[in-house]
């Protein structure tokens, strides 16, 4: 098995900027895509973005283009989420996800789960 923590969350202002990451632990980091997926009060969980295990391929959500950036650091088996000018509907717990499946947008294509970490963003 494979566990993931997320840290970073917390409550910031309208275009702030917050940078959550995620700490694997468990089965090989290297041998699985990487993703951070949100879920606010009453709502779906929604894809963020992605980086492949390589590093090198990333895919972002609308909302998250431009504004966020995905990395990973497999020497340190870990994955980040760089959150710019951040806005009210922002605010979710975000988690991070690590799956071998193609599919990368879609829940099920993970295995392995952390429990969140909360953003607020206020006006």
């Amino acid at each position: 098995q494979m566990q993931l923590v997320e840290s970073g969350g917390g409550l910031v202002q309208a275009g702030d900027s917050l940078r959550l990451s995620c700490a694997a632990s468990g089965r090989s980091f290297t041998s699985y895509g990487m993703a951070w997926f949100r879920q606010a009060p009453g709502k779906e969980r929604e894809f963020v973005a992605r980086v492949s295990w390589s590093g090198v391929t990333t895919y972002y959500s609308d909302f998250a283009k431009g504004r966020f950036t995905i990395s990973r650091d497999n020497a340190k088996n870990t994955v980040s989420l760089q959150m710019n000018s951040l806005k009210p509907e922002d605010t979710a717990v975000y988690y991070c996800a690590a799956g071998t499946s193609g599919a990368y947008k879609v829940t099920f294509g993970y295995d392995y789960w952390g429990q969140g970490t909360q953003v607020t963003v206020s006006s």
